[in-house]
């Protein structure tokens, strides 16, 4: 069975959570769909790599949900969550996936 790259999972996360969070006028919803993304990724990411890799990558998650809040404040909220969706996937992608 082909396998999703995670890089995928992370940035459908980032993108679903706030397009939940927006849409539906309920954050906690939204906060549902960006960890589920992240287990799942964190679980592929722990089978894939290293324990460390991991959890760099976890805590790369984590900085992009973040660190896309004040980037809205300069660029707009779809931009922002964009932005932060191409780095997760990238890093994640460059780590995890391509191997």
């Amino acid at each position: 069975m082909a396998q999703i790259p995670t890089s995928a999972i992370a940035a459908a996360g980032l993108v679903g959570g706030y397009a939940t969070a927006r849409w539906t006028g309920r954050r906690p919803l939204g906060g549902v769909i960006l960890a589920a993304a992240g287990t799942l990724a964190a679980r592929e990411w722990h089978r894939r790599t290293t324990p460390t890799t991991a959890a760099l990558l976890g805590a790369a998650y984590v900085a992009a949900f973040a660190g896309s809040h004040p980037l809205a404040k300069k660029i707009g909220p779809w931009p922002a969550v964009f932005t932060a969706a191409a780095a997760m996937a990238t890093a994640s992608y460059a780590v995890a996936d391509r191997a």
